[in-house]
């Protein structure tokens, strides 16, 4: 899909291994920014780099033209198919300290963070060439006329970025905006909600570009925010509410939580009970909006 005169976003379906024989379809959005060279945010999960190749050469441009992938993050839906890329085409990766040890030892973050068929998800380590901070700008074309802008925004994972490019206003979010009513996936409740509240004051978004939604324009950008903010808020009552009655169970609660949120059963996973975790840790701040 063209979004803008550089920007493309590829829709990637996968598929998760819950349990035997049961699986839960999913996709996750890469983007590409083309311009002298070609910039890749993220890429997907093992296997992806074939369509992300034949993508590139049918608008034109071939894959040996990447030279950056910046990743949101490390997790496996959008670093699997980063070693097969940066192999096939010498290019230099991008990732936030926080997060450089789990693209760069796969084997440490499947041990630290366990998820269904991780090995199936993930093709292998890869390479950082450049560690990310807040408030870096990358100059993809080397005259300033691409500038990405950097801003941490962690709470889905401690070394989320999210990604603003300045000359079209396309703010790349990665998974720090989750989808209502979607499979909600964060490490810290509170700082999810810090890090979507400073989106939300930047101006002059044209399109906001997420790793698990369509994409918004306009105002549909910051409205999308907001019901990202109202989910959270959601999410967190209902945890509260089930943490008081039934077992203490982690599992127990996580199916009595997806249960009230609507979510199916097959997405009751250690994964999602990680983290309702999040929401306990908080469960001083009632109302997540006002801090």
């Amino acid at each position: 899909m063209h979004i803008s005169p550089h920007v493309h976003v590829l829709r990637l379906p996968f598929r998760i291994p819950v349990a035997p024989g049961i699986a839960i379809d999913r996709f996750v959005n890469v983007f590409l920014i083309y311009g002298k060279a070609i910039t890749l945010i993220d890429t997907g999960v093992a296997g992806c780099e074939r369509e992300i190749f034949n993508y590139i050469r049918a608008t034109g441009r071939d894959p040996s033209e990447i030279s950056l992938i910046v990743q949101t993050h490390a997790h496996p839906d959008h670093i699997g198919a980063t070693q097969a890329v940066q192999k096939a085409t010498g290019c230099e990766v991008a990732i936030h300290a926080a997060e450089r040890i789990w693209i760069e030892d796969v084997t440490l973050q499947e041990k630290e963070r366990p998820v269904p068929g991780f090995f199936m998800l993930v093709g292998g380590p890869a390479t950082v060439g450049r560690v990310l901070e807040d408030g870096d700008v990358l100059d993809l074309d080397g005259d300033h006329l691409l500038d990405l802008v950097v801003f941490h925004t962690p709470g889905h994972s401690p070394g989320s970025v999210s990604l603003l490019l300045k000359r079209e206003g396309i703010l790349f979010s990665g998974d720090a905006v989750p989808v209502p009513g979607d499979l909600p996936v964060y490490d810290d409740v509170l700082a999810s909600v810090r890090s979507i509240k400073r989106l939300d004051t930047l101006d002059g978004v044209s399109v906001l570009l997420s790793s698990w939604d369509e994409p918004r324009e306009g105002i549909c950008a910051y409205q999308r925010m907001n019901e990202a903010l109202a989910y959270l808020q959601t999410i967190h009552d209902a945890v509260i509410a089930a943490a008081g009655t039934g077992t203490p169970d982690p599992l127990d609660l996580c199916r009595r939580t997806a249960k009230v949120l609507g979510l199916p059963p097959q997405a009751v996973t250690p994964l999602l009970a990680r983290t309702f975790a999040a929401n306990l840790r908080a469960r001083a701040h009632k109302d997540l909006l006002v801090n």
